[in-house]
């Protein structure tokens, strides 16, 4: 996926959906039309809690795989990938950030980020600590993860995702805890980042969005 192919949703619904989708056939439940998520471009897709957003990121990382339909992702086929495309695919090409941050609570700041980190050593330490710095959490390097807030975990889970190469960054709801200032530092870490890989972002939000500039607005 480090090349600049498109992904591409053909009628793709989750498979819990089905049923009702053949009782209400002008339904709006999640995707009524196919997509197409160009290299490169920001999208902000908007939902009420309930109607697919979550099950698509996860479809994206190839964390699931019940749904109808078909996805295209680095050229080809989703449900042709094995299990080593799909190890690969995350190592170097996508960075996803879930609603559960999934930090180790004993673990600290600083080691829940490295831990991510050395799978590909893509930032220096130094280089982490500015991160945190930018996104307010500095001073937090050394505290346990199981000690923070769950805003403050959101914004390590994001510095966290962030370590990687990456051409594809999902972010599922990445501010829903976030106010206003941490918001717009985020947003501004994300641009970064995202603009130093050249990278396709996709951000789901249920209300507070991500205040990153440039998104296409989408709604399921």
């Amino acid at each position: 996926m480090r090349s600049a192919t498109p992904i591409i949703l053909n009628d793709m619904l989750p498979a819990v959906f089905i049923p009702e989708k053949r009782l209400h056939s002008d339904s709006e439940i999640w995707l009524t039309e196919d997509r197409e998520f160009l290299p490169g471009h920001r999208y902000m897709i908007r939902a009420e809690s309930g109607k697919g957003k979550s099950s698509l990121c996860a479809y994206l990382y190839g964390a699931r795989t019940d749904y109808a339909g078909t996805m295209t992702v680095a050229g080809g086929k989703a449900d042709s990938l094995s299990k080593n495309d799909w190890i690969k695919l995350r190592r170097e090409s996508i960075a996803y950030l879930p609603q559960e941050t999934g930090l180790f609570a004993p673990l600290t700041v600083m080691e829940n980020i490295l831990l991510k980190n050395r799978m590909t050593d893509c930032k220096t330490k130094p280089q982490i600590m500015a991160m945190l710095e930018a996104v307010g959490m500095g001073a937090f390097a050394d505290r346990p993860a199981g000690k923070l807030s769950i805003g403050q975990q959101q914004r390590v889970g994001l510095v966290r995702t962030l370590c990687q190469p990456f051409s594809l960054l999902i972010l599922d709801e990445p501010v829903s805890h976030l106010d206003d200032n941490a918001n717009q530092a985020a947003a501004r870490l994300v641009e970064q980042e995202s603009e130093r890989n050249n990278a396709t972002v996709i951000v789901t939000s249920v209300g507070n969005d991500l205040k990153l500039p440039g998104c296409e607005i989408l709604s399921l």
